[in-house]
């Protein structure tokens, strides 16, 4: 399990466990899963999607993603 933020400036939209999450980046949609390598990537318009016990899906304009140590850290401007 990967704990997983996203945030947006106004408040935090998710908090939780997950085993995935997919997300749009700049050079098409990718996957998280645990154990991932630390990464920094910007993230452009589309779909992040948690998926887990209970899946939690957003829609989103931009943001960027930090993955390190079983930790995902999304922050976001939302659609």
């Amino acid at each position: 399990m990967m704990k997983v933020n996203i945030v947006s400036p106004e408040k935090t939209l998710y908090k939780g466990e997950t085993d995935s999450v997919m997300l749009p980046g700049e050079m098409g949609r990718f996957e998280v899963l645990q154990n991932h390598a630390p990464i920094i990537s910007t993230l452009t318009a589309g779909e992040i999607v948690c998926r887990g016990s209970e899946d939690f899906r957003i829609e989103i304009k931009t943001g960027f993603v930090e993955v390190e140590h079983n930790v995902v850290s999304i922050c976001v401007e939302t659609a």
